[in-house]
């Protein structure tokens, strides 16, 4: 059997980072760098894929007392190990199995209790086998059944089992046989399709040299599919329709490390963006079996090209993909398009103010600026906080721009009777007892600490609802007012997290890098605007005092408003709060409020009542 293998030992990365380079300045839009053609690079195994001829292959068969490997035993190993087609090792030997061999086994097998009497127990036979199989990919015809007695064998004996890759080729000849060639996949009927030298007799060595002469078969008819390495084995008996397979070529090239990938279609268009930690293993799934999504599918089939940004840190790569995916808005990408589209609840800025839903946060030309909580991904989780502020506090819900002095001819309407509304709207001697300017200043006033800073009275009011509906049974309603709290509290405590840090003009944190060293961000207003790497021995003040110069000039946006796309401060803020952080420098204190939403969200997330935050 021949194979050649297309890549060579070494060759130049397009597009991949210079060693030397440390410092990374986050540019607005982030476009994709030119490639670079650098100096040669050695590529690793997941780069190369490993040629079926540089593969070592344990074929085995084994002969058990019956169909169950809870319940039944081996009674015989034949193993032989092959590699760049010709036969390196074999392994063969009786095993005593305990118990009496069934009279229908000794008559299909030739194996009699009278042979195996004197064979060694399993458990001294283990050691010697998983020996002989360590680093190999396993094969066996029906691999499932063979595989299943050498585990509950290696567990009884107190050996863990080594994990090798297996192979099985009936799954391989199912791929490539057809009823027309065989009417069925059993391994006398293949070895005669394909002219074994051996003949299977179910002894365990023979039947083991028959597989082989199948096996090697069945990489000949897969190699005009494209299956000529070791990673093409695992999907092999899943098929991957050869339009997609035939266009793994787009993820030679792409460097192993982490980054951002973008699948680019007809006229340039960004159909897709997406990161991974090692982006040449990650795009080369994709013309796998393990890509189940259609869409993605789809995707491929327009794909002409692989684009990569080679990042330094996971960090990096997060964000680059998020302002891509917001500058592109590629079709196949179903989240972070557009960040206008996300919604805030804000308190209006007028006389006698009212909650309402807006898609940015606006600043006041003079005075304190009204609070927003949010963001929120939905206008439907943003209306759903916005009515559980109104159920805690008797606000205003009319729509209408309500007049300084109230008018003659106004009345309450049926939430001021109901008590759910101060009725700033109405004259003094019309409005229901208890209720005048000075009270609707106290509601707006607690209304904006509730936003703010304290919680407190919406959990407090809203959980005695959920407890009384639930004990009336009402359970439906009880949801509604558990999503009501959950989405005001996911949007107060997402406003609460990014308030100090977009208002904050420079912020210079560090944690260890993985092998020794620093990573070190800068965050300006929210926005990531330099990434740096300090290796293990140099000076990280150095370090830091170039990332903090070469950083974007980044300008501010109305606080809570970060100056990005919130997920990304999202991003900032997660890596912030990760172990081992140190803050270098900072503006600003960066603070919750000890009351704040983030502090019931936090122990009803624990509790298991919710289990997303926005």
């Amino acid at each position: 059997m021949r194979h050649e293998s297309s890549v060579g030992a070494f060759r130049s990365l397009p597009g991949a980072r210079q060693r030397g380079r440390q410092i990374t300045p986050a540019k607005p839009g982030l476009q994709t760098p030119p490639d670079i053609s650098g100096r040669p690079v050695q590529l690793g195994l997941d780069e190369l894929g490993t040629p079926l001829h540089d593969v070592t292959f344990v074929v085995v068969d084994l002969e058990t007392t019956g169909g169950s490997a809870k319940d039944c035993e081996i009674t015989e190993i034949g193993a032989v190990k092959v590699r760049a087609g010709e036969c390196v090792g074999e392994f063969q030997t009786l095993v005593n199995p305990g118990v009496p061999v069934p009279a229908f086994i000794a008559r299909l097998t030739g194996i009699s209790t009278a042979m195996v009497s004197d064979a060694p127990r399993i458990e001294a036979v283990v050691p010697a086998f998983l020996e002989f199989i360590r680093g190999t990919v396993l094969v066996a015809h029906n691999a499932p059944f063979d595989v299943s007695f050498l585990r509950a064998a290696a567990a009884r004996s107190s050996y863990a089992w080594p994990g090798n890759q297996v192979l099985d080729t009936v799954a391989l000849a199912r791929r490539v046989v057809t009823r027309d060639e065989a009417p069925n996949h059993k391994l006398s009927t293949l070895a005669n399709l394909f002219h074994a030298t051996v003949t299977p007799d179910h002894r365990a060595l023979s039947d083991a040299r028959a597989t082989v002469d199948v096996m090697h078969a069945l990489f000949d008819r897969l190699a005009p599919l494209g299956i000529t390495h070791l990673e093409d084995l695992a999907t092999a008996t899943d098929p991957v329709p050869p339009d997609v397979r035939r266009k793994r070529h787009l993820a030679d090239g792409l460097p192993t490390g982490p980054g951002v990938y973008m699948f680019v279609g007809p006229g340039s268009e960004v159909l897709y963006v997406g990161t991974s930690t090692s982006v040449h293993k990650r795009v080369r799934s994709y013309f796998t079996a393990s890509e189940k999504r259609g869409r993605m599918v789809e995707m491929i089939r327009l794909a002409e090209s692989v684009r990569a940004v080679p990042c330094e840190t996971e960090l990096e790569s997060r964000v680059r993909e998020l302002r891509l995916i917001t500058e592109h808005a590629p079709r196949y990408n179903r989240r972070s398009k557009h960040p206008e589209r996300m919604h805030w609840v804000r308190l209006t800025t007028e006389a006698h103010p009212r909650l309402t839903i807006v898609q940015d946060v606006r600043r006041r030309t003079t005075g304190p600026s009204e609070p927003h909580i949010g963001p929120f991904t939905s206008r439907g989780r943003a209306q759903e906080a916005l009515e559980a502020l109104q159920a805690t506090h008797a606000v205003r819900q009319c729509a209408a721009r309500l007049p300084v002095v109230p008018l003659a001819s106004a009345t309450a309407c049926a939430l001021a009777e109901m008590g759910r509304c101060s009725a700033p709207c109405v004259p003094r001697e019309k409005r229901p007892t208890g209720t005048s300017e000075a009270v609707y200043t106290v509601v707006t006033e607690s209304l904006r600490s509730t936003m703010r800073s304290d919680s407190g009275p919406v959990v407090a009011a809203l959980s005695r609802r959920i407890k009384e509906l639930a004990g009336d049974e009402r359970f439906e309603d009880a949801a509604a007012e558990r999503d009501r709290l959950t989405a005001y509290l996911a949007g107060a405590a997402r406003a609460q997290r990014l308030e100090p840090l977009s208002a904050c003009e420079q912020l210079v944190a560090a944690r260890p890098w993985t092998g020794g060293g620093w990573e070190i961000v800068v965050v300006r207003h929210g926005r990531l605007a330099a990434t740096a790497v300090c290796p293990p021995g140099r000076d990280p003040y150095a370090t830091v005092a170039a990332a903090v110069d070469s950083a974007e000039h980044v300008v501010a946006r109305p606080a809570p408003a970060p100056a990005c796309h919130p997920e990304e401060a999202d991003l900032v803020l997660a890596w912030l709060r990760s172990p081992g952080v140190r803050l270098v420098s900072t503006t600003l204190p960066q603070t919750c409020p000890a009351r704040g939403a983030e502090r019931y969200l936090v122990n009803m997330t624990t509790a298991g009542v919710v289990s997303s935050v926005v």
